[in-house]
């Protein structure tokens, strides 16, 4: 019989979001009380062209008009995220640095031992995106479906080599669950970001990858160079309506990763309520909501509330769970 895994947490994303209330006109009104009088920096923690930096470069370029000044994309790559949060969470509080954040990897980043921020070094804005992970592998690789990759995993121990973005990052994180739900063991690998664990992947460096579903978007189909085996979603993927589930075949497993907007400890009350309001409208912007669904994004709004207490989940997910797939 096969092992499952349930991770409440990791579907807390889906049940917050539908928790999730319009701003309205209170925040419309606070916010009002404050704007930007000069451009505002955004800090992305991974590098030009990843999929939480073109998420953020669609969604800064509508918003705009709502926010009034130019948002500045800033990338503060290196150290699997550590370099852009740490950034982020040190920066002034004056409403003029906002940023990114990706989820569990900011969780379990944050729980290392003297790491510089924690979860109460950052005010929640509002989420962004919810991406559910995807098994690919390389289109010339000898494994067409799931069930081929897992037997030879099984048959070959820590043969097959797995990329991730880095130790204990949330696509680490997404290779562990399959490997503990199936019984096998792999050798991961880490790199920089998702965007160079994917170009390792499609260099023939790695044998397998468990990415989100926007980072390989652009690189499957019939002239792309990866396939996607298997989706961590509860259902078939609407992009993807030939590529099955790990539900489908046994494996309890539900996982992603959301992308989500915060600012700095101490940033005015006020600011806050501005860009809840201007990100609302600008998530819920159809010019936003096309481009967001040509990038292959999957947008989930979540009011700063929710999206605290999803943060809180994700600290209690990588603090009690992460563990035991790592031992």
């Amino acid at each position: 019989m096969k092992r499952s895994i349930i991770l409440t947490a990791a579907l807390a994303a889906a049940v917050l979001a539908g928790c999730s209330k319009k701003s309205g006109s209170g925040a419309e009104s606070a916010a009002s009380s404050w704007k930007p009088e000069k451009d505002v920096t955004v800090i992305v923690a991974y590098k030009a062209g990843s999929g939480t930096d073109t998420g953020a470069r669609i969604l800064c370029s509508v918003a705009e008009k709502y926010v009034g000044k130019t948002l500045i994309v800033t990338n503060k790559e290196g150290a699997d995220g550590k370099i852009g949060y740490t950034t982020l969470a040190t920066s002034k509080p004056d409403g003029y640095t906002i940023g990114f954040i990706n989820l569990p990897t900011f969780s379990s980043l944050s729980i290392q031992p003297n790491s510089p921020f924690t979860k109460d070094s950052i005010v929640p804005i509002c989420n962004h995106l919810f991406e559910p992970s995807v098994v690919v592998v390389r289109k010339n690789a000898p494994w067409n479906t799931i069930e081929e990759l897992i037997e030879y995993c099984k048959a070959h121990k820590n043969e097959v080599k797995c990329s991730t973005n880095g130790v204990k990052a949330s696509n680490h994180i997404g290779a562990q669950l399959l490997a503990k739900a199936a019984g096998f063991e792999i050798s991961c690998i880490p790199y920089g970001g998702t965007a160079d664990q994917l170009l390792a992947l499609r260099q023939g460096e790695v044998d397998m990858s468990v990415p989100k579903s926007a980072d390989v978007a652009p690189l499957i189909g019939d002239n792309g160079e990866l396939k996607v085996l298997a989706t961590y979603t509860e259902n078939r993927l609407a992009e993807m309506p030939d590529v099955p589930t790990l539900k489908e075949k046994g494996y309890n497993l539900v996982y992603g990763s959301a992308r989500a907007l915060v600012a700095p400890k101490g940033t005015p009350q006020a600011a806050i309520d501005f860009y809840v309001d201007a990100f609302e409208k600008t998530i819920n912007d159809p010019d936003n909501i096309e481009k967001s669904k040509n990038a292959g994004l999957a947008l989930d709004f979540m009011s700063p509330d929710a999206l605290g207490r999803f943060i809180d989940a994700q600290e209690d997910f990588v603090t009690n769970t992460l563990p035991t797939l790592f031992n």
